[in-house]
Order: C-alpha cells, then structure tokens, then sequence
C-alpha cells in the first residue's frame, strides 16, 4: 500500500522561519550534546519498528538515532531551509529516510499507513495541536504508538506566569512560532490518545532553566476500536428483543 496521499498538499502548507531555521541548523546540533538532548532522543527512538512518521523533523537530528529495526521514516518538515538540512540528514541515516513537505494539520499520507509516529519538540510550535494530534491518530494503525518528547508548562505558577507573557509577546515571533506554556500531555489525552509510560525532566541537564526546560519524554497509542457487539441470537422471524409473534 503507498504511503502517501494521491492528492498533493495545498501550495500554502508550508512555514517559513528564515532566520529561525538558520541559527537551528548553525547551532542545535553542538546544543544538542552540550544540553544532553541527544541522549534523550536515542530513548525516545528506542525499540521502535516497522514503518515510522515524524512530524516536525526540523534538520533531521532524530534520524541518527533510529533504531535498524526501523523499515522507513517519512518525515514531515514545513520549513524549505530545515527541510533541506534534513535531507543531508537522511543521507547519512542507518535507515531509510524520506524527507517530504507537509504540515502536521494536513500530513500528506495516507490513513493507519503506520505502526509508530515521533513528535519531538515539535508540539510547542504547530499551528493548530488538536487538528494535529487528530492527524496522527488518523494515520496511525490502531494500537499504534506515538512517541513524544516535549517542553511544556511549568510546575510553578510563577514560573508559568512568565512562560504565559513570553508566548503573548516576544517567543514565537523569536523562537518559529513556539509556545511554552502549552501542555502536552493534557493535549494527548484530549486528542483520545492512551498515555503510556512517561517521564519528567529537566533540559538541560544540570544548567540553567529555561522557560522551555519543563520536558515530557514518554509513549502513547491509538486506542483499538471497541468490540463490536455480537449479533443477537434469536428465532427465525422473531423481531429484536427476542419476542415471538404470537399466533
């Protein structure tokens, strides 16, 4: 079965973060060691199978990381300049690696093509979480797992009441339209997905905290559908209920 959808995506999808996605490519790879990140991905990746979706691979930092195990990535990036950093990442991947346009509202594939989807950091910054969360359950087979790895709200009101202010004024114009006081598990659960094992943590390890230091690192899945009732049991003829017309 393709993996894609037949019909292409609207010329509008995409995102563009000039100078954002230039300083990401210059830099998050070095911050990604410094900050202890890239210990945290090769975890959120680990014991993955099959066929995978990222949504919001940025400049591809998780392809390293996937295990071989791993059949294919088709991995989602809006932005042209991370896009095309993210294909010279999939070049060097231990696994094949398909780099394609597309946002997380509208992915361009096809319906329960997938046995596990990543989003990495990638939440804080979609336009619309709920059209997105709903997109990955769409192309997730059920029982599916989606693997996640965020920042989000703070544990304390003060420290929220900054994130707040941040994201009314100067972070997302700043930082590619990310938020951080967005709360990823809540929104998880409100999409319908079943919240696996997770953990909290702090990024990065041991350094200053940040208004996005508050991570979330864990697993959910696409419920199966319920059982459908078994057909009723009744006398030929015999309308629902189980009474028999009467001579």
């Amino acid at each position: 079965m393709p993996l894609r959808r037949t019909t292409a995506p609207p010329r509008d999808a995409g995102v563009d973060h000039p100078l954002f996605s230039r300083f990401y490519v210059r830099f998050a790879g070095r911050l990604d060691t410094r900050a202890g990140v890239a210990a945290h991905r090769r975890e959120l990746l680990d014991g993955l199978s099959g066929r995978v979706v990222e949504i919001g691979a940025g400049n591809g930092l998780n392809f390293a990381h996937y295990p071989r195990a791993v059949s294919e990535v088709v991995a989602i990036e809006p932005e042209r300049t991370l896009r095309a950093a993210a294909l010279e990442a999939a070049r060097r991947a231990g696994v094949p690696v398909d780099v394609v346009p597309g946002t997380a509202e509208a992915l361009p594939v096809k319906s329960e093509a997938f046995d596990a989807a990543v989003v990495s950091l990638v939440l804080c910054s979609v336009r619309d979480v709920p059209r997105a969360l709903a997109e990955l359950r769409r192309v997730l087979r059920p029982g599916g797992e989606l693997r996640f790895f965020e920042h989000g709200r703070a544990g304390t009101a003060g420290r929220l009441r900054v994130q707040r202010a941040l994201d009314a004024t100067v972070w997302p114009r700043l930082f590619g339209n990310c938020h951080t006081a967005r709360d990823p598990l809540a929104e998880l659960s409100a999409a319908g997905f079943e919240l696996g094992a997770y953990r909290r943590l702090t990024v990065p390890d041991g350094g200053p905290t940040l208004p996005t230091s508050p991570c979330v690192l864990g697993v959910a899945r696409r419920p199966f559908p319920p059982p459908e009732d078994p057909p009723e049991d009744r006398p030929e003829g015999a309308p629902p209920g189980g009474s028999v017309p009467q001579p």
